[in-house]
């Protein structure tokens, strides 16, 4: 597929599974065995299922997510997105109970691509932003 393409199915899984709550569309997206590389912890579900929990624990835990995409970049077989989502707390959380607060928070996705679908993923975002705008401990230590 073209880096067109592939930008936009990056752009698709924003507005649709992000913005939309559209889980399906991470089926169009995800190889069955992609690869995900993410600094959080936990061992997510493979494949498109896996982005489909993800995307549903975060839109429960913020129901009026807001999901702008800032920029999409292509370059063969690779596609970085950076996006800022808004929202307010109202839903448990990694650990952490709704506290009510809002939430601003941004993120940048790395995706390689191979015939037509994301075969890895690599997630970068504020998730320590993300935890302070909660109220959360966010020191070495504080999850234990």
């Amino acid at each position: 597929m073209s880096e067109e393409a592939n930008a936009a199915l990056v752009r698709r899984f924003y507005e649709e599974v992000w913005a939309n709550g559209n889980l399906d569309v991470a089926d169009e997206v995800f190889a069955d065995d992609y690869e995900r590389h993410d600094l959080r912890a936990g061992d997510p579900t493979p494949g498109p299922e896996g982005q489909k929990e993800i995307a549903a624990a975060f839109r429960a835990a913020f129901p009026d997510l807001a999901w702008e995409v800032d920029f999409i970049l292509a370059d063969g077989d690779l596609v970085a997105g950076r996006w800022t989502a808004t929202g307010t707390h109202l839903g448990p959380w990694a650990g952490v109970e709704p506290t009510g607060r809002p939430m601003r928070f941004s993120g940048i996705n790395v995706f390689r691509f191979s015939d037509g679908k994301a075969v890895e993923i690599w997630n970068h975002r504020d998730d320590l932003g993300l935890m302070q705008q909660l109220g959360a401990p966010v020191y070495a230590g504080a999850a234990e």
